[in-house]
């Protein structure tokens, strides 16, 4: 027990010696993740068959087309505001097709890629409106981008295995 102790006070140290390093280490983690959930989100909506966007798996929850445009409504509206710039005007419904949902997807997160680029740890605590017209810190952002993508990629897996398809993280390599 000790010596997994120890192996994990050296693993934690070297991690945090390695973010302490970085001028970013909040700004350059969200990149990371982003990067990676947009491969996984756009392949779990790729995977999906277009004639299952509208399923969903029970009368409260929203259907797989519904989840993709609300995963472009999310990521154009975090990133803007992790950002300061403005979110793009998209029109996109849970009813338009598979082709308009995935160009739609992907598009949010080439717009969250450029948008982020531009982006250091320097302006987390500035003010920036939240829901509701909420004032958060501009960190609150960056968080919200890192927990949604999460969610998304969550809920997409789920449907995914609900209709008999193997979500792309749980495929053999």
């Amino acid at each position: 027990m000790k010596g997994m102790i120890a192996v994990a006070v050296v693993v934690l140290g070297c991690i945090s010696a390695s973010f302490a390093q970085g001028k970013n280490p909040v700004s350059d983690t969200v990149k990371e993740i982003l990067a990676n959930r947009q491969k996984n989100i756009v392949a779990a909506i790729e995977a999906m068959p277009a004639d299952k966007f509208s399923y969903k798996p029970t009368a409260d929850q929203m259907t797989f087309g519904h989840l993709a445009a609300h995963i472009v409504e999310a990521n154009n509206l975090f990133c803007a505001k992790a950002a300061d710039v403005a979110e793009p005007k998209t029109e996109v419904k849970e009813t338009d097709g598979k082709d308009k949902l995935v160009a739609a997807v992907k598009s949010s997160f080439d717009f969250c890629t450029t948008s982020l680029a531009k982006t250091d740890d320097s302006k987390l605590s500035d003010t920036i409106e939240a829901f509701g017209g909420k004032k958060e810190p501009r960190a609150w952002a960056f968080i919200a981008i890192a927990s949604s993508l999460a969610d998304h990629y969550g809920a997409a897996a789920m449907y995914l295995r609900l209709n008999g398809i193997l979500p792309p993280t749980a495929q053999k390599k």
